[in-house]
């Protein structure tokens, strides 16, 4: 699906080629422009979600992250002003993304991050004290960075756990793009099912799988910008069937409507002015202001922070240098550090915006598949999502059942990197097999990466294999102990 410019290979490359490698990395500006859209497509729904999730919830004082008291009235206004701001810092930190790192890498706010944010340190501060300890967290990552410890980590993961970390992540984005098109859900009595009790049932599910096999025929094919064709098509089939039939998003009462946005123009029309009145409301110091307890407690929750995104980044990473075989012989990308100050950056960017921690998103996969080789898509992709701040209802149109199969088909692409792993041998085979299933039967990428961590330490150590092991990873398990038992931990401390 590739193509190239017409510059001979080996020719000296000056401007737009010469600085993103478009030729060298066998690619073209065309494909760039096509991947950085499925990119912008596939992460388009957190323009959405993230207003739902830390702005609709209240904070220690019962405010809304508006600074508004949390009332019904206030809740839409505070959505419209997270949504300006997700954007916004979502596409900045893109761009830098892109002509800094030169890797193709889109960056918002990070699922997970912005969940634990608003359900587990807002009700114990104020939102800007929230964002505050976003920023302390991405202020000591950047320190880890430009010190060389976050690099020297990336570069200590052993080969098998690599591997691991890659198709975990394929399996872990296959299950988003499931249960974002409402194709998986939780069952009555069994932790997952097929669709409402057992079935395909409603115009959304088929959306979904009409645009899955349009895909799939198109990738086959070898037609060009086969995921954003299909992205788009289905996008327009979900627009006639919803003026036509008028679904409802799903609820209750009414299962098999829309999962994340009903494709429909507001009242408004396509055009709105976003409110950036959210940015830079920030409390450096007031989280850390209480008992020596509450202190703690905070410091805790900092480094659970730190913790996630640290690793969520470097699993990132990893899945989609394989995909694009953008990793060099050592397993490493190119310009590994500028790649991370930008994630680390992003994250700061996003505490000073108040939309919680940024960071490097797995869907960039899905614009990998599509051809997209360098920095280039990540500008277009970062663009994309500075124009949504202008037609956020346009990019709303677009419904989760259309972008989800883009999702599940990287899973696909990303699955074949499975084979470099010698399954024959548990030691390296089972630290690589916790990785990959752990990521989408806990839902976090974290999670697998610190189960495959501990279990290669453990089991080098059993064997007696101590040389095996990287002296850094005896420094991250003992952060992965920490991390998996910090339940315990704040129960002892309160």
């Amino acid at each position: 699906m590739s193509s190239s410019t017409s510059a001979p290979v080996g020719a000296p490359q000056t401007g737009l080629d010469g600085w993103f490698g478009i030729t060298k990395r066998g690619s073209s500006v065309g494909q760039e422009v096509r991947g950085g859209l499925v990119t912008f497509f596939t992460m388009a729904y957190i323009i959405a979600l993230n207003p739902l999730i830390i702005g609709t919830t209240p904070d220690k004082a019962g405010n809304l992250i508006s600074g508004l008291p949390a009332t019904d009235a206030n809740i839409p206004i505070t959505i419209a002003m997270v949504a300006a701001a997700t954007s916004l810092v979502a596409g900045v930190m893109t761009i830098v993304m892109g002509v800094v790192g030169r890797f193709p890498l889109g960056l918002a706010t990070g699922l997970g991050l912005n969940a634990m944010l608003a359900y587990v340190i807002a009700p114990q501060v104020t939102w800007p004290q929230a964002m505050g300890l976003v920023v302390w967290e991405g202020i000591i990552i950047l320190i880890l960075v430009l010190t060389g410890f976050r690099e020297a980590v990336f570069r200590a993961v052993p080969r098998p756990l690599r591997t691991g970390i890659a198709v975990g992540i394929g399996l872990f984005i296959t299950l988003v793009g499931l249960a974002d098109a409402g194709i998986v859900r939780t069952g009555d009595g069994t932790p997952l099912q097929l669709g409402i009790g057992g079935s395909l049932l409603g115009w959304p599910m088929a959306i979904f799988v009409i645009g899955l096999f349009l895909l799939v025929m198109l990738y086959i094919r070898r037609v060009r910008g086969a995921m954003l064709i299909a992205i788009v098509g289905m996008t327009v089939v979900a627009l006639i069937v919803e003026a036509v039939l008028h679904i409802p998003a799903k609820s209750d009462d009414f299962p098999a409507g829309w999962a994340l946005n009903v494709p429909e123009v507001g009242a408004g029309g396509l055009f709105s002015l976003p409110d950036l009145s959210l940015l830079g409301r920030v409390d450096m110091l007031g989280a850390f202001s209480g008992s020596a307890t509450a202190t703690i407690a905070m410091v805790m929750t900092v480094f659970a922070l730190l913790l996630a995104d640290f690793f969520d980044t470097m699993g990132t990473i990893v899945a989609v240098g394989a995909e694009g075989d953008l990793l060099g012989p050592d397993g490493n990308p190119e310009r590994t550090r500028e790649i991370f100050v930008v994630d680390s950056l992003a994250a700061i960017t996003g505490g000073l915006g108040s939309v919680s921690s940024n960071t490097s998103y797995i869907e960039s996969a899905a614009g990998v598949g599509e051809g997209a080789r360098t920095g280039l898509a990540s500008v277009v992709t970062g663009l994309a999502f500075l124009v949504s701040l202008f037609l956020a209802p346009l990019v709303k149109l677009v419904p989760s059942e259309a972008a989800a199969p883009a999702l599940v088909f990287v899973g696909f692409l990303m699955l074949s990197q499975v084979i470099h792993v010698d399954w024959s041998d548990p030691e390296e085979g089972f630290p690589a097999f916790i990785t990959m299933v752990a990521m989408p039967f806990t839902y976090s990428i974290t999670t697998g990466i610190g189960a495959g961590f501990l279990f290669w330490v453990a089991i080098k150590t059993a064997r007696g294999k101590l040389k095996d092991i990287h002296p850094l990873m005896w420094v991250i398990a003992a952060a992965f102990v920490i991390y998996f038992g910090q339940g315990a931990i704040n129960a002892l401390l309160a």
